[in-house]
């Protein structure tokens, strides 16, 4: 994957206009920390992946769209792409790992799309394949993180923190494949270029935080957890090295970091998210290689909101969900 240009990213953002947000962000409610939140969580679809979906569908060809789409997704990329296929009418089916919520499996019904359920092994293949032989008919494919303009629809993102943030120091970002992070990092590459971009993912699951340290992309023991949303097995091979030249570090946090950082959300900002959209406020709450002390203006992404409401109720009653 190669960076994406900052005109292909202004043409993103067009493509964007009457489907994703412009979405908050807003200062946390501590004088004592500059942290800023950046609500994803608010977009339609309750995440930053109708970004992108958007991109890819509009940019896609009436032939290519003329036997449907097809997504592999833990649920919100699915959920992404089955809202823009549904605006435009045509058919989507979605390749979920068996471990995906039902929240989100409910969502994607909601909106039309077919579910196909599979192991996790056999979901990664498809990110890594880009095809499923058990779909009929075919489809066209749209990649969660490894597509152009997937990359250029999250990278709107970054375009709007540049306008809205001046001085920005460290920007905290969930990884999961990549998609998210690079946007983000090479948007603010063209406008805030001293801003550092920091991955985030779950010390569960951390292959891109493992692949750092080996200088090279490693295997991850991946333990499946209420952060579904983030971290895998491995980095996927084509996003490695665009990642290792546009993302400035990677942190992990514990799983009872992320539970604290979803109680803190929505006690003290009113904000609901999702495992995977609190990585990155647990990660700004300890503070980073450029901010360690808390000084320093941070920006944290807050990916998404779909969390299952009993996890939710275990998580604010103080406990980690199983």
């Amino acid at each position: 994957m190669e960076r994406p240009t900052l005109a292909a990213i202004t043409r993103a953002r067009a493509n964007l206009s009457g489907i994703a947000l412009r979405t908050p962000l807003i200062r946390w409610p501590d004088d004592s920390r500059d942290i800023w939140l950046k609500l994803e969580c608010l977009q339609p679809i309750g995440s930053f992946k109708i970004r992108g979906a958007a991109n890819a569908l509009a940019n896609a060809t009436a032939d290519q769209l003329s036997r449907g789409v097809f997504t592999a997704s833990a649920g919100n990329m699915a959920q992404g792409v089955a809202w823009c296929a549904r605006l435009r009418g045509i058919a989507c089916t979605v390749i979920v790992p068996d471990h995906a919520p039902p929240i989100k499996l409910d969502a994607i019904t909601r909106l039309g799309a077919s579910i196909i359920k599979v192991p996790f092994d056999r979901w990664w293949r498809v990110l890594q394949e880009r095809t499923y032989d058990g779909l009929d008919g075919g489809g066209h494919f749209i990649h969660p993180v490894s597509d152009a303009d997937v990359i250029a629809g999250n990278a709107t993102i970054g375009m709007e923190l540049a306008e809205e943030l001046s001085d920005i120091d460290t920007v905290f970002v969930p990884y999961g494949g990549g998609g998210l992070a690079c946007g983000i990092a090479t948007a603010l590459s063209y406008s805030s270029p001293d801003a550092r971009v920091i991955a985030v993912e779950p010390d569960t699951a951390a292959p891109f935080n493992a692949s750092r340290a080996a200088d090279q992309p490693t295997d991850f023991d991946y333990q499946a957890s209420f952060v579904d949303g983030a971290g895998g097995k491995t980095v996927l091979s084509e996003m490695w090295p665009l990642a290792c030249e546009v993302l400035a570090d990677s942190v992990t946090v514990s799983l009872d970091e992320c539970a604290g950082a979803v109680r803190a959300l929505a006690a003290r900002a009113h904000v609901v998210a999702e495992g995977a959209g609190a990585l990155a406020v647990a990660a700004a709450f300890r503070g980073g290689p450029k901010a360690a002390d808390g000084v320093g203006r941070t920006v944290a992404i807050v990916s998404g909101g779909n969390i299952d409401p009993d996890r939710l109720a275990v998580i604010l009653s103080g406990r980690v969900p199983a």
